[in-house]
């Protein structure tokens, strides 16, 4: 009797044993086909950049005097004209004026008798024959003061409007290929009178950040497009989610939304100047 009840304790021991190890086969189981289904199987969504932290900026120093030349109908004149005085040392750009002539600009002079003399200097070598000379006074934030900073953060991006549909080119500008991505936010900010350093890892350098809930229109708003915490694109917040700018080689200057799922995965952070 004492033997069968031995016997009894035995099987139903063996029995519970049998019975974890089954429950604890399912369980091993069921894990496993969760992390295969979501590592494997399911698409594994982006990892988003990594916002920098907000740090301040220094602030960006204001256009002195520059030099105006040409009154083209078509880019291709313009883009020539930038091209010429590139190679003799001019950090120079084309736009699309109001007039809907493309001009072309260059120089930062501290006073206009010194871009007179750069540019008669041109005029003599047979560069233009024609220029004007901008001054401090006629830039957009030289209103700021009478009209109010939304004046020209409308301004600014009506400038970047401007530029829609001009083709796309890294380091400067040319015929084929056209504007880089921090080409075209240094040209905007400087045809409005701010003198904005030409890298985007320069611009995002300076100004003060943004939280993207706070962004207004004129503000520049940065990605990481080339690795997770370097900033390498830029573009020009137009306001309502959209921002302008350079997309990439081959392609021309256009707008495009934050909330689209490329952006929003490599958006790091934005800048404001004014």
């Amino acid at each position: 009797m004492g033997g069968d009840k031995a016997t009894r304790k035995r099987v139903e021991c063996a029995g519970r044993i049998k019975s974890g190890l089954a429950l604890k086969k399912g369980t091993h189981l069921c894990v496993a086909i969760f992390f295969f289904v979501w590592g494997g199987c399911a698409t594994k969504p982006p990892t988003p950049a990594k916002p920098h932290p907000a740090m301040p900026g220094k602030e960006v120093p204001r256009m002195g005097y520059s030099i105006q030349v040409g009154a083209f109908t078509t880019v291709d004149n313009a883009v020539r004209l930038a091209e010429s005085l590139e190679k003799q040392g001019m950090s120079a750009y084309y736009f699309h004026h109001k007039s809907g002539l493309f001009k072309v600009r260059f120089g930062d002079y501290p006073s206009r008798e010194a871009a007179r003399m750069k540019a008669e200097a041109l005029v003599q070598a047979g560069v233009f024959t024609e220029y004007y000379i901008v001054s401090p006074e006629d830039y957009a934030l030289a209103r700021v003061r009478l009209y109010g900073e939304a004046t020209v953060r409308n301004e600014i991006v009506e400038t970047a409007e401007g530029f829609i549909g001009l083709p796309y080119q890294w380091g400067g500008s040319s015929v084929e290929e056209g504007f880089d991505c921090s080409g075209l936010t240094m040209a905007v900010y400087q045809l409005n009178g701010l003198n904005l350093p030409r890298s985007s890892r320069d611009q995002y350098s300076i100004g003060a950040p943004v939280e993207r809930t706070e962004l207004a229109k004129g503000d520049l708003v940065f990605f990481a497009t080339k690795g997770r915490e370097k900033v390498s694109h830029v573009g020009v917040y137009a306001g309502d989610d959209r921002f302008i700018h350079a997309p990439g080689k081959g392609k021309t200057i256009r707008v495009d939304s934050l909330a689209d799922r490329y952006f929003t995965t490599r958006y790091i952070g934005a800048r404001k100047y004014l």
